[in-house]
């Protein structure tokens, strides 16, 4: 029996994923310093045969070490959470995303386990041409605007893993988020659509952020989580970027509108301005959007959840 050691394992996609390897028959270790995990979001876990918790931080490459030694294969998904715990905690977005990433494959590379590593759509920074493929160029903005520290700080991700791939062959996959979304998942670090659910079933204004013209995409946190431990079992994935996400973008003013349909609320679309949303200025890019060719020649990867189904999968959640 494989054990799988899935670091920031107590968060949104994290437990989602410690629940499909459990129901695959592996064993799995959590590691997480539940800064912003939850363990209620493990409680269907909790006793079950081959799960284990440790509380402690991706960045002690003592405890890292011991799990490694111990795990068949990683999925390094602990980093900072949302955009604004990254415009309040800089420093903390910083050390736990790159030096966090930085033990992980040390001690990977230590006792050869292969690892995924989650990076985001961020790291496309102001790309400009839609939908985004996993070779273009990117182009960023600069260093004083908060935004960015998350999108450089992923890149370098990206950069330590395809590094150790090349000099020392380590299995590396990774994989570019595109807006995960589902059960579980808490608004109160910039989430979307969560918070847009919370609001709307409390009959609140639902707060969008300028003219709410900006398009994004969303995917089932079922559909991400399957496509992530099928590519860890591909190995031709290794040494590759992968975009992973849904298909169907919609503005950020639609969402707003369809929830408001979805829960029957009362509540309205208020609109703020980025500087009153955020407390600075803050680039909020017009479209955002994944090219899925890559993932899908690799593993077949196509989403279950349309955005019908995945509106309703939040609405009808209790968190």
């Amino acid at each position: 029996m494989t054990r799988a050691l899935i670091t920031g394992g107590a968060g949104f996609i994290g437990s989602h994923l410690a629940e499909r390897l459990i129901r695959d028959g592996r064993e799995v270790t959590v590691l997480d310093d539940f800064s912003t995990g939850r363990m209620e979001n493990l409680g269907a876990l909790v006793g079950k045969p081959g799960f284990q918790i440790v509380r402690d931080s991706v960045e002690n490459s003592h405890t890292v070490n011991t799990l490694m030694a111990a795990c068949d294969e990683v999925y390094h998904l602990a980093s900072a959470v949302g955009v604004q715990l990254v415009l309040d905690e800089p420093v903390r977005t910083i050390r736990t995303t790159i030096h966090g990433t930085e033990v992980v494959l040390e001690a990977a590379n230590r006792f050869r386990r292969p690892v995924l590593i989650t990076s985001s759509s961020e790291v496309y920074g102001k790309g400009a041409k839609v939908p985004f493929s996993e070779d273009d160029d990117v182009v960023m903005g600069p260093t004083v605007t908060a935004r960015y520290c998350y999108a450089y700080c992923k890149g370098i991700d990206e950069f330590l893993g395809l590094a150790y791939h090349k000099q020392y062959g380590l299995p590396v996959t990774i994989v570019r988020l595109f807006n995960t979304v589902g059960p579980r998942q808490v608004g109160r670090y910039g989430m979307v659509l969560p918070r847009f659910v919370a609001a709307a079933k409390a009959n609140e204004p639902l707060k969008v952020h300028g003219d709410g013209t900006q398009t994004r995409c969303f995917c089932h946190v079922g559909d991400v989580v399957d496509a992530i431990v099928r590519l860890v079992a591909t190995p031709a994935a290794q040494g590759r970027v992968f975009n992973l996400g849904g298909e169907e973008e919609i503005s950020i003013k639609e969402l707003a509108s369809r929830v408001i349909a979805a829960t029957g609320s009362s509540s309205r679309i208020e609109h703020l301005t980025i500087r009153e949303a955020y407390g600075q200025q803050f680039d909020d890019m017009p479209r955002r959007a994944p090219d899925l060719r890559r993932i899908r020649e690799a593993i077949g990867f196509a989403p279950r959840h349309s955005l019908a189904q995945i509106i309703a999968a939040v609405v009808a959640s209790p968190a």
